[in-house]
């Protein structure tokens, strides 16, 4: 009711104030105001005049605050309407004030937010300095000289990260976040070696007067060029087949011993016998009635990739191994007889038969370990290099690296080269029916005596990618066994 009162008090004024224009100038016009009975105004809100009644409403501020308003008299007629009785509004300066502190907060939440990140590209500037000069070193961080080539610092370093990423994931399923940032990030920068290694090609260039030029420019080397996209592509498809399985019908057991969410207790460890060796790897279970159709489809499908990722690794695996120059302390050690290296009945196998099948052989020699086989490989691989050099020793060679063109020139119906080819291609069979394989002393002699840069990163990563898609398809199957061996028991 005090509102009602005041504003009709003011309209009236207003009316009389818009109907004498004697007594004011024109340079001067009152606001309105609140009036007493005796038509005596309050003096005017200084910045706060208005030209018309209708502006009235929205221009004045009635605030008990408000530091640009003068107190009213309390002995006013209308001093039942005071200010305090007024609900609190606030005035465009302290809008603007407070509007300018939420701005300012919000510009220091992006400024530490800014700086959060400023900080963490330091810490990971930081990282990488102290891997360059770490690997510049040799490991050897004392400075003794001491230390290994950067060639096999890179390999184990990319060998050492492996194991920290992969080596406790032994089940199918999603790799840790941070596992996974931790493995992108370092071989980003381990890897980034590579963008340094080039070869110059030339290339022709027009300029603008239609000449034509020929320009030399630089690109990664060919093996880089080819073979490392290839496996940062196999590598992103080895990630994604263990990100499909966040969801699946299978589970492991820790410790030997079924999840509580299944009645089926201590039916696994029973069936599951050929597990025993490797006691640290965790044991699938399924439910009662096997897996379904759909998880079977998906398991299977998941098994070919990795199986044919396999294969990509270790096809570029092979052929970077075989481009490293096979170091002299291995020719040294080199048997003068390859027939004394593989044994005798080896030997006249090899020699005996017109059309050799190794397949056949390796069934005839009933390898029962995988020690017997990586013992078998290196004998074949020291067989073969014994041969090859028979063969090319009428030509005077500086080096072992000029062994691939003088095999061209070697009578193909020469014993010694017939037996070096069968001995190759026994070894491949051999590799391909026991992917497990470790690395014969060849492969091992060759990375430790390294000094490529290049090859020894190729070699590295395909050798890491190899081992990760081999264990997803033992993975998978030791899923289908379990399966197997419940649906025969249903």
């Amino acid at each position: 009711m005090a509102i009602c009162r005041v504003e009709s008090c003011n309209l009236g004024k207003m009316e009389d104030l818009s109907n004498s224009d004697g007594n004011y100038d024109l340079g001067y016009q009152p606001s309105p105001s609140f009036v007493d009975q005796n038509d005596q105004s309050i003096p005017e809100t200084p910045g706060y005049s208005t030209l018309s009644g209708e502006s009235f409403v929205y221009g004045r501020t009635c605030s008990e605050t408000s530091a640009f308003s003068d107190p009213i008299d309390d002995h006013s007629c209308c001093s039942e309407a005071s200010t305090s009785h007024w609900p609190p509004t606030r005035s465009m300066a302290q809008n603007q004030a407070v509007l300018s502190r939420l701005g300012t907060k919000q510009q220091g939440n992006e400024d530490e937010k800014q700086l959060d990140y400023l900080e963490s590209l330091e810490l990971e500037l930081e990282m990488m300095k102290d891997r360059f000069a770490k690997l510049l070193l040799g490991e050897d961080m004392s400075g003794t000289g001491k230390g290994v080539c950067t060639a096999v610092t890179i390999s184990n370093a990319i060998t050492n990260l492996y194991a920290t990423v992969f080596g406790q994931n032994l089940r199918l399923e999603p790799l840790n976040p941070e596992k996974k940032a931790l493995w992108k990030r370092e071989m980003d920068c381990l890897l980034s070696v590579c963008d340094y290694i080039v070869e110059f090609t030339s290339k022709s260039q027009n300029l603008s007067n239609g000449t034509a030029l020929e320009v030399m420019k630089s690109r990664p080397r060919s093996d880089i060029y080819v073979n490392l996209p290839a496996l940062r592509k196999l590598d992103a498809m080895l990630i994604e087949i263990l990100d499909s399985f966040e969801d699946r019908e299978f589970w492991y057991a820790e410790d030997g011993s079924v999840s509580s969410n299944s009645s089926r207790t201590g039916s696994f460890r029973r069936v599951v016998k050929r597990n025993d060796e490797k006691w640290w790897v965790p044991v699938p279970c399924v439910p009662p009635c096997g897996l379904s159709e759909k998880a079977r489809k998906h398991l299977r499908h998941k098994r070919d990739c990795a199986n044919q990722i396999h294969k990509a690794a270790m096809a570029i695996n092979s052929g970077v191994l075989a481009e490293m120059e096979i170091p002299d302390s291995y020719v040294a050690s080199l048997p003068k007889s390859g027939r004394a290296s593989i044994g005798e009945s080896i030997y006249r196998f090899m020699l005996g038969t017109e059309k050799f099948c190794p397949d056949y052989l390796l069934d005839c020699l009933s390898v029962a370990s995988e020690h017997e086989a990586l013992e078998l490989a290196d004998s074949v691989e020291a067989s073969m290099y014994t041969w090859r050099r028979k063969a090319c020793i009428k030509h005077s060679k500086p080096s072992w690296g000029m062994v691939k063109e003088l095999m061209s020139d070697v009578d193909l119906s020469d014993k010694n080269h017939i037996l070096a080819e069968r001995a190759e291609s026994l070894l491949f069979a051999l590799k391909q029916r026991y992917p497990e394989l470790s690395q014969t002393s060849l492969d091992t002699c060759k990375i430790q005596h390294n000094r490529d840069v290049g090859q020894a990163t190729l070699e590295s990563y395909s050798r890491v990618l190899e081992g990760l898609a081999f264990n997803i398809v033992a993975w998978i199957e030791d899923v289908f066994f379990v399966d197997r061996a419940v649906t025969r028991q249903e």
